[in-house]
């Protein structure tokens, strides 16, 4: 058998990633660490819902689907959460720090402010002894 051929790409993840580092404010766990108690700054969590139901989250974050980011942050779209319109300090997040780097550029464009993105990701905030929260699924609905 022979393998798929992979297509040819103009811009792959390692470039996009790297140029949105370049444009974005990056915080260390140990920034992230000493502000978590900060009432002017919003940690969101960009991972999937089952990502944070097996891993946990960090205890006050906003839980953003990737998804629907840009619909959730435009003031203009139906979906808008006014979370967004909060004026705090939105510190991106997700597994590992590279859909937050995209995301909080992303949003950045748009004119978020201020905004940035946690290096490392969740995986870097638990192997730091960050506090984590269990989140648990809703129950199921009853079938009655």
């Amino acid at each position: 058998m022979s393998e798929t051929p992979k297509p040819k790409l103009k811009l792959g993840i390692k470039q996009l990633v790297a140029e949105a580092n370049a444009e974005i404010e990056t915080w260390s766990v140990a920034e992230a660490l000493a502000r978590k108690d900060d009432p002017s700054v919003l940690f969101v969590d960009l991972r999937d819902i089952r990502e944070i139901w097996r891993e946990g989250g960090i205890p006050g974050a906003f839980q953003a689907n990737r998804g629907m980011l840009e619909f959730w942050v435009d003031p203009e779209s139906p979906y808008y959460k006014p979370e967004f319109g909060s004026g705090k300090t939105f510190v991106f997040f997700c597994a590992g720090g590279l859909r937050s780097a995209l995301a909080a550029q992303t949003v950045q464009r748009m004119g978020l402010a201020p905004v940035c993105h946690l290096e490392g990701g969740f995986g870097a905030w638990r192997k730091a002894g960050g506090p984590v929260e269990t989140v648990l699924p809703p129950p199921p609905k009853d079938k009655a």
